[in-house]
């Protein structure tokens, strides 16, 4: 059913392209009904975001609470989350006492990353597993973890064994031995499979493409189990996803309610459609943490966890502030508990079931997001599943496309990153945390959103003198103040300092009236001076002596590469 467009909207249009006009995004040609055209954007997937959302945009009824397709949550009750906290320390005392801790102030489960088999005794001594639940994450480990787990004393234990073979060959690129998932199943009363999709995300991966290759993922355990002699419903109850939550907290709502919706259709070809509910643990993103200004982290994780708990994540790990920097103390693991406290108990956030649910926006993009996966799923099942598009590379060609782009964004800053591509602190002090075990490597590369900012601000730290570009102020402050500012901002973000200090690199600041009267002449005199490289903050133009620009659009990163070669940085 078709809804007419109301004289509101039709007012919206009128003036917001007076607004564009004035700015010069619109021509005078343009007419009202290209406004939406022209404020749209594309995600990494190609799903176009327009600016306003109406009644006009339909999307498939999204049935209710604790029913299929599970879109609004697989539970017809309004609860809080499972606060899962992570621990990854090596030693087993170190780990026990901070599990401990956890669950004295806040958590209510455990995810133990790559603890060893012979130590998970030690490291859960004194905590209660009929009521703390222990998800293990031991990659090559698995089966010797989960056998140790299970033989510690106690009965109704619960969790999930983490037991993720494709997973693993995604980041390490040796091949899977899904075997381990009909072993352990015939063994333990305890859930035994974790299917990880941060993997993907965090080699670069787009929203659908995570939910598609999580969801080929899953049904290629569903067939080992069923194989191993599990009915199709005692395999779906084996199975939990993971997925990454970031600061796109709308996308992260629809990712969340897409990859419900199709896990339903899968219960539905299964043949059991009632447990079709997708057991979800939402993580804050490892992508978009960043090692400067790691305070800065608070406020993304934060609103990472909000979009997770009104995703109806079942469970929510938030990383700590410093996790880029090495293990996280008491402190930070305790702010990482007290964010989702915060948000349970005192912002409500977990009272009410799907709360974003009938926003015309979440619903067209849960929509788009399904069927784009979707899309993703079925090229996977064409191409033999997951095993073999892992073993071809076609899931790194899909997701290396989507990198370099998200990689260019970055670049031009069209992606900004506070604290480290914008809005830099170059007098920071970063607190010191010991060293954090490595990831797996070998398969799908790791990406930081801000690490090859970080990089050369790491360059900028190590060298003998602190690299300094003149600045040369053309005019008045009010003339020149904002191009300063833009500039400074800029040099920043690579551990430049932008001051009216002698330096073999100077950039001229000024009017664009200035640059025409001014700027050939400064530019000739700052060479005679023995400047051999004269950047101007503004866009290009014909300006003698100027021997680049630097402006918004333009490629930071290759601004701060050319500004360290000039001023002697090592790389």
């Amino acid at each position: 059913m078709s809804v007419p467009e109301s004289d509101d909207l039709q007012q919206w249009r009128r003036l917001a392209l007076g607004v564009l006009r004035k700015s010069g995004l619109a021509g005078e040609d343009a007419a009202p009904e290209d406004v939406e055209a022209l404020l749209s954007t594309e995600t990494y997937d190609g799903l176009r975001i327009a600016p306003l959302y109406t009644a006009a945009d339909v999307a498939p009824p999204a049935g209710v609470p604790g029913q299929v397709p599970f879109v609004r949550g697989g539970s017809a009750a309004a609860r809080p989350w499972d606060v899962r906290q992570r621990h990854a320390d090596p030693d087993a005392k170190a780990t026990r006492a901070a599990i401990l801790d956890d669950l004295e102030n806040g958590a209510t489960s455990l995810w133990l990353a790559g603890i060893a088999p012979a130590d998970l005794a030690e490291a859960l001594d004194g905590v209660l597993l009929d009521l703390a639940a222990v998800v293990l994450d031991n990659g090559p480990d698995t089966l010797a973890a989960a056998r140790a787990f299970l033989a510690l004393p106690g009965e109704g234990k619960t969790g999930n064994l983490g037991a993720d073979p494709l997973g693993l060959q995604a980041r390490t690129g040796q091949p899977a031995d899904l075997a381990v998932l009909g072993t352990l199943a015939k063994e333990s009363p305890v859930p035994v499979a974790t299917i990880d999709a941060t993997v993907y995300h965090d080699a670069g991966a787009g929203d659908a493409q995570e939910v598609g290759y999580a969801t080929a993922t899953g049904v290629a355990y569903l067939r080992e189990l069923v194989a191993a002699g599990l009915s199709a419903g005692m395999a779906l109850r084996q199975l939990e996803f993971r997925f990454a939550a970031t600061a796109d907290q709308f996308t992260t709502i629809a990712k969340l309610r897409a990859a419900r919706r199709i896990w339903s259709r899968v219960a539905q070809v299964c043949e059991v459609p009632h447990l079709g509910a997708q057991r979800q643990h939402a993580v804050t993103s490892d992508a978009m943490m960043t090692a400067r200004d790691p305070w800065t982290n608070l406020l993304r994780t934060t609103v990472a966890c909000f979009a997770a708990g009104t995703g109806g994540a079942d469970a929510v790990t938030v990383q700590p502030f410093d996790a880029r920097l090495g293990l996280p103390d008491g402190f930070s693991r305790r702010i990482a508990r007290n964010t989702q406290t915060l948000l349970v108990e005192e912002s409500g956030v977990a009272r009410v079931l799907d709360p974003a649910g009938g926003s015309w926006y979440v619903e067209s993009l849960t929509d788009a997001l399904a069927h784009a996966a979707w899309d993703v799923f079925n090229e996977v099942e064409r191409a033999g599943g997951m095993a073999a598009v892992l073993r071809s590379g076609l899931v790194e060609d899909r997701i290396g496309a989507v990198r370099l782009r998200r990689e260019d964004d970055i670049a031009h800053r069209r992606q900004p990153i506070t604290g480290v591509s914008e809005f830099p602190d170059l007098a920071e002090r970063r607190p010191v945390r010991a060293p954090a075990p490595l990831p797996p490597s070998g398969g799908l590369p790791r990406l930081s959103y801000g690490e090859s900012f970080e990089r050369l601000r790491d360059a900028a730290d190590a060298a003998s003198t602190p690299p300094v570009v003149r600045l040369v102020a053309l005019g008045s402050p009010a003339a020149h103040s904002a191009r300063v500012s833009f500039a400074g901002n800029l040099f920043a973000a690579g551990g430049v300092r932008l001051a009216d200090e002698p330096s073999t690199v100077a950039c001229i600041c000024g009017s664009d009236r200035s640059y025409a009267e001014e700027a050939a002449d400064v530019a000739a005199r700052l060479k005679a001076e023995g400047v051999r490289t004269v950047w101007l903050a503004g866009k290009p133009g014909e300006h003698a002596g100027v021997d680049a620009y630097l402006y918004s659009g333009c490629d930071a990163l290759d601004v701060l590469r050319r500004a360290h070669r000039d001023l002697g940085v090592a790389p």
